[in-house]
């Protein structure tokens, strides 16, 4: 159908408040963070309400429109970009937080809400939302939900499933699912919230959720630590995990590839310790007891130096210190300027074979290509390792991108790894995804999209392929 023929019909059908027409789209940003391409919409739905939502979807699905969901558009998988000739449905207008339930431990928000927003909101109610990333003051709820965000926090408190105890959504056919329960225990028949949570708004869209809150802590203990090597870095690990009375909230591991990088590119940053290791470790403690878990932590810390696990350590002494360690590891946020040719990866190993990956993964890029840069980084208490690979345009060789990617994700095959940890398969992965998942698993997600989306109207072409038998 011809497109502006299409916006026409959407507003008489929706109405003029909730359509903006490709034409009036100005310099709105309709591409997500990836640099994957991206095409301009039809139409973008901007909804007040689900029954907004639902109407728009089954206008759509009548007419064979395919929809693609949108949220902050801070996501790296190209999964909110479109393809061409699709509508976009942004719930930007859905911000509300419903209710806070203290003595319950919910809050219950609308899927446009910033993360950011939700995390304010439970700290005034002194109660405390765990799910963070960087992208906190840009990234919304539903876009969250709909990837499985991980983030800093996954160690002690899970993925973004983790945090929702009900959920509401409209499927492909406008039809709406509501289930808004805050019982922890609820086996009622399939299992619907954890199967659209992670599907990428390709089962369904969003509309709305109940979300578990965490007593807020008291306390935070925050350390820099240098590692002579990767067996060091996992019994730090194993024994803070034993002997810290809140476990371990944070486990970042940073090899030198991007420690150094990132201290003699970005402004502002300074060195938290003033000796070289083979690895570095912020590692985060939270707790309700701010004398006795400062007493532990310190301890723990003891141990680990008098031992040699520890090389060195920086404690913070103050909210600035700490703040401080977390801007080295917040430092990505920068790469993309940069770096505006670089190939970032975002997988996952078991923890003891990370170490061992990580080597071979820099190997491979640099026998293959000599002049690439590489910076390794991630939550290892997760097993999420993060790769950047970066050639200077002038030096890269034709198809690069499609090289690399493939070296990498085959090597994340070879190590039983996973292609997505926490950003999700979008259209970017797509092609891997089968590295990852075995043909049983995909023939069983090719069912389940074509039960509930039979004629392939939401978000096409991510996840799976766009044409589905």
């Amino acid at each position: 159908m011809d497109s502006p023929v299409f916006a026409y019909q959407l507003i008489e059908a929706l109405g003029e408040d909730m359509v903006i027409a490709q034409s009036e789209l100005g310099t709105r940003r309709v591409r997500d963070w990836s640099g994957t391409p991206g095409a301009e919409p039809v139409a973008v739905l901007r909804p007040r309400t689900t029954q907004d939502v639902a109407r728009a979807i089954a206008f759509c699905h009548a007419h064979g429109q395919a929809v693609v969901p949108q949220g902050g558009l801070t996501g790296l998988a190209g999964g909110a970009n479109l393809h061409g000739g699709e509508v976009a449905l942004s719930l930007e207008r859905m911000t509300a937080i419903e209710e806070i339930d203290v003595i319950s431990g919910t809050i219950t928000v609308q899927a446009g809400v910033l993360l950011q927003t939700v995390q304010e909101a439970a700290d005034e109610a002194g109660m405390m939302f765990p799910l963070d990333l960087g992208a906190r003051g840009s990234c919304t709820i539903g876009g969250n939900l709909a990837t499985n965000a991980g983030g800093n926090r996954v160690i002690k408190y899970g993925m973004a499933r983790e945090q929702v105890l009900g959920i509401e959504a409209v499927l492909a056919d406008g039809t709406v699912v509501c289930d808004l329960h805050k019982m922890v225990k609820n086996n009622s028949g399939y299992d619907l919230k954890n199967l659209l949570i992670g599907s990428e708004g390709t089962l369904g869209v969003i509309t709305r959720a109940v979300l578990r809150l965490a007593p807020r802590p008291s306390s935070v203990s925050t350390a820099w630590c240098g590692l002579p090597d990767f067996d060091a870095v996992t019994r730090l690990l194993h024994f803070a995990q034993s002997q810290l009375p809140g476990g371990v909230s944070a486990f970042e591991v940073m090899w030198p590839s991007y420690y150094d990088y990132v201290l003699d590119h970005i402004a502002g940053l300074r060195a938290p310790l003033d000796s070289r290791h083979a690895y570095y470790v912020l590692i985060e403690s939270v707790g309700s007891n701010a004398q006795r878990d400062a007493e532990e932590f310190e301890a723990m810390l003891g141990e680990m130096l008098e031992e040699g696990v520890v090389e060195n350590a920086a404690l913070a002494r103050s909210s600035s210190d700490a703040k401080a360690f977390w801007a080295v590891r917040d430092a990505p946020a920068e790469f993309p300027i940069l770096m505006p040719d670089l190939i970032a990866f975002d997988v996952s190993f078991s923890i003891a074979d990370i170490g061992e990956a990580a080597r071979q993964c820099e190997t491979m890029l640099h026998e293959r290509w000599p002049a690439i840069q590489t910076l390794v980084y991630g939550h290892l208490g997760d097993g999420n390792l993060h790769v950047i690979a970066h050639l200077d345009a002038r030096e890269a060789p034709p198809n690069l991108h499609e090289a690399v990617d493939a070296a990498v994700y085959e090597l994340t095959r070879d190590w039983n790894g996973a292609v997505s940890a926490e950003h999700g398969i979008g259209g970017k992965k797509r092609a891997y995804l089968g590295h990852t998942r075995d043909a049983g698993a995909m023939h069983a997600m090719r069912a389940i999209k074509h039960a509930l989306d039979p004629t392939n109207v939401l978000n096409p072409g991510k996840v799976l392929e766009r044409s589905l038998p």
